[in-house]
């Protein structure tokens, strides 16, 4: 299964959307320019309100090559920051996917860490409160849970269900394969024949 997370970092986002059908909603995306593609399985944490505590905690729990997806209960504070982004990249965690805000943007750019978030605050949340660990979230209007492939890029983050993993993979390489062979001139021929057909049975004469 490792290697089916490894596999997964060569397939672009636009790829997987293509054949699942679905990805993460505009609101999350990568808080630096030129993160890498990163791909892991989903340790989940949902935090209350104002509050951060199960984040911080999951960085000392999650394993290596894990990117921690997060539902957060509000827009109004930062639910890490620069210290916890470099703790959580020396215990090997590839990446934040967060349904929230995060603070500390410059240092965590030059940490190279990969954060997907909905943006920065300043405003530090609490650690007052417990959440979860390892049940389903809801990040980016798509419903996480535990071991569920995240791949995030420059083009947004798509989730890939544990049950769709193989499935998922073959069909992406499928999809690679076919495009990697076809010139631009064999594109433009089919996507010109497909756009006059969709537009004659729309009664378009134009």
């Amino acid at each position: 299964m490792d290697g089916d997370f490894k596999d997964f970092a060569d397939i672009p986002t636009t790829t997987l959307a293509d054949v699942l059908g679905r990805a993460q909603d505009i609101g999350l995306r990568p808080l630096w320019s030129g993160m890498p593609r990163v791909a892991g399985p989903a340790f989940t944490v949902q935090c209350p309100p104002g509050d951060n505590l199960m984040l911080h905690a999951a960085i000392y729990r999650a394993e290596p090559g894990s990117v921690i997806v997060v539902e957060s209960g509000d827009l109004d504070h930062a639910l890490a920051g620069g210290n916890v982004c470099a703790v959580a990249q020396r215990r090997g965690v590839a990446a934040f996917v967060a349904d929230g805000l995060i603070r500390d943007l410059g240092e965590v750019r030059e940490l190279g860490f990969p954060v997907v978030a909905r943006g920065v605050i300043p405003i530090p949340g609490a650690k007052k409160q417990l959440g979860t660990h390892g049940a389903p979230v809801r990040c980016g209007g798509v419903l996480v849970a535990a071991g569920d492939i995240v791949v995030a890029d420059e083009e947004g983050v798509v989730v890939v269900p544990a049950t769709e993993r193989v499935t998922a993979l073959e069909a992406a390489r499928v999809k690679l394969a076919k495009e990697s062979a076809e010139t631009l001139d064999d594109w433009q021929a089919a996507h010109h024949a497909r756009i006059e057909q969709s537009l004659a049975e729309l009664g378009f004469t134009g």
